[in-house]
Parts: structure tokens; sequence; C-alpha cells
């Protein structure tokens, strides 16, 4: 069942078009994400969905009300973990939480109950009295997750959860959206991290140029990569150039350098090794190895958008 709809959502800035028209659905219960460079539009989307950016043109409903008409009440249903902390640095994280809670309308009782629950939820009950100034930025980013589910919403969405702090802490932050997730929570999130998307997301969207190019489940995504085959060939050094070669005799077939030894030649179909073999025999190539490589979520991307992943990693997306 769908939770989120949108439509035909478009901004535009001037003559500056940031989101193209995009359409997709969010299921209740899943994890989807948003993945692509800086300036794709992942940010700007989000903040059309929860009310803080103005839609030019098309549509949002989250459980059937209307996030464009109805903004108010459709945040009501969503928590918002924007990717800088709105929290009061002075206040210690158990007031934050209980403060959010008011805010929300949660009764007294209530709201210091599901506070405590939740700094145990994310691991911050032993620091409940420090100030939240003085949390790290990892435990930062979990208190504030932790202020956007206190009314338990309907959706809860993050704008690049582990942008900007380190290993064990995104670690952590992931191990806790999964426990999120398993206990019911829908989660919409942005990122420009392939591994984290994988890892994370049950369906992908991926965006480039404020446009959606292909959207499906991970494991959608990587069978269908897998209904063709890559191999890797490993040759001696050479003054000729096997890709070349390789082109002109099999134009069915792409070629990509890995480096000075290292090629993997791509295909639709399965590849018939024998006559691939022969060629390099014929061109005095030197074969050393050859084997069957299994595509990742990154290369797929390659694929699909044309777009380096490194060039993806370089930081959060403020567009």
């Amino acid at each position: 069942m769908d939770i989120l709809k949108v439509e035909n959502l478009t901004k535009k800035y001037g003559n500056f078009t940031a989101v193209a028209g995009i359409s997709f659905s969010v299921q209740k219960g899943e994890i989807f994400g948003f993945l692509g460079p800086n300036g794709a539009g992942k940010t700007t989307t989000i903040n059309m969905l929860t009310g803080l950016a103005k839609v030019t043109e098309g549509s949002a409903y989250l459980a059937g009300i209307d996030c464009v008409k109805e903004t108010k009440r459709a945040q009501g249903l969503m928590g918002i973990v924007a990717d800088e902390s709105n929290l009061y640095p002075e206040m210690n994280g158990w007031e934050n939480l209980n403060f959010c809670g008011a805010l929300y309308g949660l009764e007294k009782n209530e709201r210091k109950e599901r506070a405590w629950e939740l700094l145990e939820l994310v691991g911050l009950k032993e620091v409940a009295h420090k100030p939240f100034g003085a949390y790290s930025r990892g435990m930062k980013r979990r208190l504030t997750i932790a202020a956007g589910i206190i009314h338990n919403p309907e959706v809860l969405f993050l704008d690049e959860p582990t942008t900007g702090i380190d290993v064990k802490s995104a670690r952590e932050i992931r191990k806790m959206l999964l426990d999120l997730n398993k206990r019911g929570t829908t989660i919409f999130l942005t990122t420009h991290y392939i591994e984290e998307a994988e890892r994370l997301c049950d369906r992908i969207a991926f965006i480039v140029d404020g446009k959606i190019v292909k959207i499906d489940s991970t494991r959608g995504l990587l069978e269908e990569a897998q209904r063709g085959q890559t191999v890797q060939f490993t040759l001696g050094n050479g003054s000729l150039k096997p890709c070349e070669i390789l082109r002109g005799a099999f134009p069915g077939y792409r070629c990509q350098v890995i480096d000075a030894k290292t090629i993997r030649v791509h295909s639709g179909k399965a590849i018939d090794l024998i006559p691939i073999v022969d060629v390099f025999k014929d061109n005095s190539l030197a074969l050393y190895e050859a084997k069957v490589i299994r595509p990742t979520l990154e290369e797929i991307f390659v694929q699909i958008t044309g777009i380096e992943a490194k060039k993806i990693k370089t930081g959060g997306d403020k567009k």
C-alpha cells in the first residue's frame, strides 16, 4: 500500500529547474532512497514534500492528505530530520526530546516516557543529562533522529543522514534506521553514498539533474544487471590496445579499461570466451586470467546515469 504518492513534482527558481516533473510512490513500511550526485534535486524534493519549500507544479499526498494544500496537517504525520540539527545546544538530550514532544502535543507523562524510550533506542541514555552542544556529531545526529520520531510519525524523512560523521557513528545510525524500520516506521532518505543506499533501501530512485532516471528495488536492479555478463581479463603488457581490438572483432560487446593489465568485457547475454581467447592469441596478447564479475550497485548506477560513482561522493546535496 502506498503511504506517499508524488506526481509531476516540479520546482523552479526563475529559469532554473531544480526538480523536473518527477513522479514516484513510497510503500508503507519500506525504506525508500533517493540516490544521486550533488545538485541532483534530492534536498529540494525532500523540502517540497515536508513543506520547507514551495512547490511550483505537481502534487504529493501523504496518507491521503494533500502535502501542498494541507501542509500543516500533513506535517503532523511526518518526522523530519534535516542534514543540519535544529535542536537546542543549551538543553540536554532529555530536555530536547521533552520539548519536541510538547510541540507535537504529547501529554507530560507520555512525552517523558517516550523520551526515555527513545534515548535508550538511540544509545544515548547515559548522556541524557549532558548538554546537546557537547555531543559529538554522531550523537547529535542520533538525538535529532529521535526527536523526529517522538510523535510516532507515519513517515520519517531524512536528508543525508550520515554525511559528515565518522564511520563508527554512521554504522550505528544505519543500524538504528534498520531497527526503526523493523518496528514499522516508513523511511524516506536522500543520500549520495551508494553503499548506504544498497545497505538500507528496499527501493532506490536514481535522480540526476532533477529527473528520476530509474526506480527499482535493490534486488531488481542487481537481477536486471545480471541478465548480461561481465568478464574481467588480466593480460600481459603489450603495445597493442586490447579494447580497440575487441571492439573491432566483437561490436556487440562493451570493453572497459580497468588498468594497464586489466580490462572488462560487458554483454547483454552470456559471453563466449573461446573466440575472445583466440583473438588475444592472434594478436600476441598473453592472457593470465579470465573471471566472471558480478555487478555492484555502483556499476549499475554508472551504467544507468553515465556518472562516475566517485563524483557523487564529494559531499551533501544542497539543491
